[in-house]
């Protein structure tokens, strides 16, 4: 246990009920005084996505291709999983759930597939039923091209929007100067998809000679985190920038994000990428870091458990190892502030059953967070 936090609880979860710019506002730690730390989930090694499922038992994805059922304190591994193609950064990834879950028990994932030919992989973005512990009727939705042995930027997030549109992410699987900017190939984008895999007739590049249809923004380098404005609905996307840059968008069809034209950061080097921070028809960051943060999961406080924090915006520092919360007014962060500083890499946050926040930890566990009053 952290000695920071001398009152966390090793707790089992049961079924519930219930830009170093001129205005970057400064980074402040709140203390284990205002609340408690419970270790839900021990002994996990790189927890990736997480959600939780109608009676309150947890699902999770772990990078080296493992899906477990986590219920009555006890792991329950999920047979039925394709095979992952585990490289770099790639390994089954995120996770989501049909929002008719408890009547159709759908889930779907992100996982780094390989090639037949052991060429590679990329990306691919899978549906399955889930009953007991096993998957059944496992279907690939799409994949990503390119195969390549590349070990870095595959994503990718899921989120579900309120009309039932599936988004997903793709990073730019370390080739920034094809992919990002050039809808004709994968990589580097956010998609949208029906929830069958079928292509909505209104995405923005359907009928673009060449275009992949799937696409609905581009200009992305590794989106990370993935979830929805509780009051517009708006798909708020988070990405990795390089040394500095690490951005907050809000994903709008068709729009052009700009990585690599545009951006805050610079290579890990040191050396410049571009001297632009702007250009034409490429959108400005919502919020962007530097240095970075290694953003990864990402989620707005919805719940009234904490009541001064409700509407802001939290995200998960792998680099800085703590859990970053955002207060944002008119459209701008105002404040920033570190909860849980130096508990490990968070790699995943999420608002669970009964309104609390959890939040998953490379090689410690997955949090419970606790407001004392």
């Amino acid at each position: 246990m952290k000695t920071l936090f001398p009152t966390l609880l090793l707790v089992m979860l049961t079924q519930v009920s219930c830009a170093q710019v001129e205005n970057t506002p400064p980074l402040k730690t709140t203390t284990s005084k205002n609340y408690t730390l419970e270790l839900v989930v021990p002994d996990v090694e790189i927890p990736w996505g997480m959600v939780f499922l109608p009676n309150g038992s947890l699902l999770y994805t772990e990078k080296e291709g493992k899906l477990i059922h986590f219920q009555y304190g006890k792991k329950n591994e999920i047979s039925g999983l394709p095979t992952t193609y585990v490289r770099g950064q790639g390994g089954l990834m995120g996770l989501a759930l049909h929002p008719d879950f408890e009547q159709n028990n759908r889930i779907y994932f992100a996982m780094a597939t390989p090639n037949e030919d052991a060429s590679g992989g990329n990306t691919g973005i899978y549906a399955a039923t889930l009953l007991g512990n096993a998957l059944k009727v496992v279907k690939m939705l799409y994949k990503a091209e390119p195969n390549t042995k590349k070990g870095q930027h595959f994503g990718s997030r899921i989120v579900f929007d309120k009309d039932g549109y599936l988004f997903f992410s793709v990073g730019d699987r370390g080739n920034r100067n094809e992919n990002p900017q050039d809808i004709t190939r994968d990589n580097g984008k956010i998609y949208r998809l029906n929830d069958d895999g079928s292509i909505p007739k209104d995405n923005p590049f359907v009928g673009v000679e060449g275009a992949k249809e799937a696409i609905y923004s581009f200009g992305h380098r590794n989106p990370q985190g993935l979830t929805l404005h509780p009051e517009t609905g708006a798909v708020w996307e988070h990405e990795h920038g390089p040394r500095g840059g690490d951005e907050i968008n809000i994903i709008e069809a068709g729009k052009n994000y700009g990585w690599p034209k545009i951006t805050y950061g610079k290579n890990y080097s040191g050396t410049s990428i571009t001297k632009n921070r702007s250009l034409p028809g490429m959108e400005q960051p919502f919020y962007y870091w530097v240095p970075s943060i290694a953003a990864s999961g990402m989620a707005f406080i919805t719940s009234n458990k904490y009541p001064e924090w409700k509407g802001n915006l939290l995200v998960g520092s792998l680099k800085k190892i703590y859990l970053e919360r955002l207060i944002i007014r008119n459209d701008k962060v105002v404040a920033r502030e570190k909860i849980a500083d130096e508990i490990g890499r968070v790699r995943d946050v999420i608002m669970g059953p009964c309104g609390y926040i959890h939040i998953a930890v490379e090689y410690e566990g997955i949090y419970r967070i606790k407001p004392k009053n």
